[in-house]
C-alpha cells in the first residue's frame, strides 16, 4: 500500500514530468517576428521566399511557426516603433527587411538573433562590423548592386547617352551608397550625373520632372522610396521621351526599359536558410553575410518605344525575360 509520503513525491514527479513535456512542446514552436519598410514587388518577393525556404525546412506558418509580419508603410518612424514592439515579444529571431527597417531593429532587438535582408551596405549602416565577422547578435544578405554593370546596360540601351539622371532618397543609407557609385562609375562610360532628391514617395514624381530637359536617361538604384513610386517616374518619363533603366527587374514590367538586377525571390530563399540555421540554434555572430552574386537582364521593348528608343536586338535576344 502507498504510504502518504510516496504518494506526494509520485505527485510532484508526475507533475515536473508534465512541466518538461510541456516545455519541450512550446520548444518545438517557433516565433519568427518579420518587419519590412516598405510594400512593393521586390521586397515582397523577398518575404515570400523566407517563408517558401522555411516551408520547405519543416516550419509551417501556423503550424509550428508563429509568424508577425509589419509593413512600415515606408517611415522610418514607423519602423522603430515596429522594431520596439517585436522587441518587447522577445521572438526567436527578427528578420528586417532593407537597410531602414534593419537598422531600427539593431537598435531595439538587443540581443534578439536579427537576420537583415535587401540590406546593400551592411558595413556603411552600421549593421556589422564587417562582412566575413558580423559580431554582435546580427548578420544577413548584401544586394549590393554591380552599379559598373548597370552603367554599361545604360550606354547599351542609350548610345549616346552624356547626362544621366539619379532619383534616390538620400535619408536611405543604401541609396547614398549606390549613388556614390554611379559618380564613380557614369564617368568611366562618358556620362555626367544630375542627382534628383526624393525624401519621400509622394515627392518622387517631383523629382523626375526637375530632370526634364536636363538629361538623356535616368537611371533608378535600388532604393525603395522610388521604387514604390515608379509609376509616377514613367509617366514623366513616356510623357518627355526619357528612357528609365533600373536596378530592380521587377520594375520592367511596371514600365521600365531594362534592368539587371537579383532576382529577389531567390534572395528570401537564402535569407530562410539563414534563418533556419539560427532556428536550429546557430549563432548570427558567427555567419558570414552573404551575397548574391548572379544578375539577370528584363527587358521591355514597349515601353522602350513609348520613351523614344529602340532595344538592340541582340540586348533584347540576350534578355532572361523579355516584356510584351
Amino acid at each position: 500500500m502507498m504510504t502518504p509520503i510516496k504518494r506526494s513525491l509520485l505527485t510532484l514527479a508526475s507533475s515536473a514530468l508534465l512541466t518538461l513535456a510541456a516545455t519541450g512542446l512550446q520548444a518545438a514552436d517557433k516565433h519568427l517576428a518579420i518587419t519590412q519598410i516598405v510594400e512593393h514587388p521586390a521586397l515582397d518577393a523577398v518575404r515570400q521566399g523566407v517563408q517558401d525556404e522555411l516551408a520547405e525546412r519543416g516550419y509551417s506558418v501556423g503550424t509550428n511557426l508563429k509568424w508577425s509580419y509589419e509593413s512600415a508603410q515606408g517611415s522610418p518612424a514607423t519602423a522603430a516603433q515596429i522594431a520596439k514592439k517585436f522587441a518587447g515579444e522577445s521572438p526567436d529571431v527578427i528578420v528586417a527587411i532593407a537597410t531602414p527597417s534593419a537598422q531600427a531593429a539593431a537598435a531595439s532587438a538587443r540581443g534578439i538573433p536579427l537576420v537583415f535582408t535587401a540590406v546593400t551596405d551592411p558595413v556603411g549602416a552600421k549593421l556589422v562590423k564587417g562582412l566575413d565577422q558580423p559580431g554582435r547578435f546580427i548578420t544577413g544578405m548584401t544586394d549590393m548592386s554591380p552599379i559598373n554593370k548597370h552603367m554599361a546596360l545604360v550606354k547599351a540601351v542609350v548610345p549616346g547617352a552624356q547626362r544621366l539622371g539619379v532619383i534616390y532618397n538620400p535619408g536611405e543609407a543604401n541609396s547614398v551608397s549606390l549613388v556614390t557609385l554611379v559618380n564613380e562609375e557614369a564617368p568611366k562610360q562618358g556620362m555626367s550625373v544630375v542627382e534628383a532628391a526624393a525624401t519621400k514617395s509622394s515627392d518622387v514624381q517631383t523629382a523626375a520632372r526637375s530632370l526634364v530637359g536636363k538629361v538623356d536617361a535616368i537611371y533608378l538604384p535600388t532604393d525603395n522610396t522610388v521604387i514604390s513610386a515608379l509609376e509616377a517616374i514613367i509617366k514623366v518619363a513616356e510623357q518627355n521621351r526619357i528612357p528609365v533603366i533600373t536596378g530592380d527587374t521587377d520594375s520592367v514590367a511596371r514600365g521600365a526599359v531594362a534592368a539587371q538586377g537579383f532576382n529577389y525571390y531567390e534572395v528570401g530563399r537564402q535569407t530562410g536558410i539563414m534563418v533556419a540555421r539560427i532556428l536550429k540554434g546557430e549563432s548570427p555572430a558567427d555567419m558570414p553575410v552573404e551575397g548574391v552574386e548572379r544578375v539577370e537582364l528584363f527587358v521591355n521593348p514597349g515601353a522602350a518605344q513609348r520613351m523614344g528608343i529602340t532595344l538592340d536586338s541582340a540586348l533584347v535576344d540576350s534578355a532572361k525575360s523579355v516584356v510584351e
